[in-house]
């Protein structure tokens, strides 16, 4: 756990509430906001960004590229898009990538692959709106006419089946680079740790910032813990940072009790004040 800020905290409804935070890119970040506030964050990541990079898959793609342009180049994460461009300027292909996204339409699915894309100067043609769904970017989309068309997607940690079956449907042919995925944490302890304080109900709310913390935490609870799983989290302030989330806990039979909109930090942490003000569940 982190320690409360001496200088920082008051008191709002979160004193003294133990509020797990699945998050692991961020998640100190946000357990220190919320020991700001009184509450006690209990940390637990729930997933590991491993590097999913292959040089020569990036010469491949340039190279086909080249040869049938992309009509639209689809970015889906930050964290992707960074690495991706920290490839090429390792390749020496940052040029003729930008070059080729210059040709083509390109289209962000959050602000965070926006502000990548800026930092390279890159123009951008169409912005998914809040919450940044699959299909939100499909939305932006529509009246783009992609029969017979190549369409570029950077994964984000695993293949969006979603999104490549709707653009195949659509008559393109779809091209996916991996520049991460997603695994389980080399340190399962702390998530271990989660699920004793879940059993022991000595946990007030749970943060879930992403489909893949969901199915995660039940992967590491199977077998034994799996079946009491849900019941013991439905005790629990859900908090879900958007429809995408909140599906995949509804897979488990968990009930988000918000969802953060938009789905960023500040919704978020208002949104767990306000359920933890609300009388609890049991």
């Amino acid at each position: 756990m982190l320690p409360k800020s001496r200088h920082h905290a008051k008191l709002t409804h979160m004193q003294a509430k133990v509020i797990a935070i699945l998050e692991t890119r961020t998640g100190a970040h946000l357990g220190q906001l919320i020991a700001n506030r009184g509450g006690s964050p209990l940390l637990a990541p729930a997933l590991a960004e491993e590097p999913d990079l292959d040089p020569e898959a990036i010469r491949s793609l340039l190279e086909l590229w080249r040869e049938r342009p992309m009509k639209i180049a689809i970015f889906q994460t930050g964290v992707g898009t960074r690495a991706l461009f920290q490839a090429t300027d390792e390749l020496g292909l940052t040029a003729e990538m930008l070059e080729l996204l210059a040709a083509s339409c390109v289209v962000v699915r959050g602000p965070k692959p926006m502000g990548e894309l800026n930092a390279r100067r890159v123009r951008i043609a169409h912005r998914a709106n809040s919450p940044f769904t699959t299909a939100d970017v499909l939305a932006v989309i529509a009246a783009v006419p992609l029969a017979g068309e190549h369409v570029l997607i950077q994964q984000y940690g695993a293949p969006n089946r979603e999104l490549r079956a709707a653009l195949e449907a659509l008559g393109a042919e779809v091209h996916e680079i991996a520049t991460y995925r997603w695994a389980l944490p080399a340190d399962r302890q702390p998530l271990l740790n989660l699920l004793d304080a879940l059993a022991q109900a000595r946990v007030d709310a749970v943060v879930f910032t992403s489909a893949v913390q969901v199915h995660n935490l039940f992967s590491v609870a199977e077998p034994a813990r799996a079946s009491a799983l849900a019941g013991q989290l439905n005790r629990c302030v859900i908090a879900s940072i958007g429809p995408v989330c909140s599906r995949a806990l509804a897979q488990f039979g968990v009930k988000p009790t918000f969802e953060a909109n938009p789905p960023k930090l500040g919704p978020l942490l208002a949104g767990l004040e306000a359920a933890l003000a609300a009388p609890r569940r049991g």
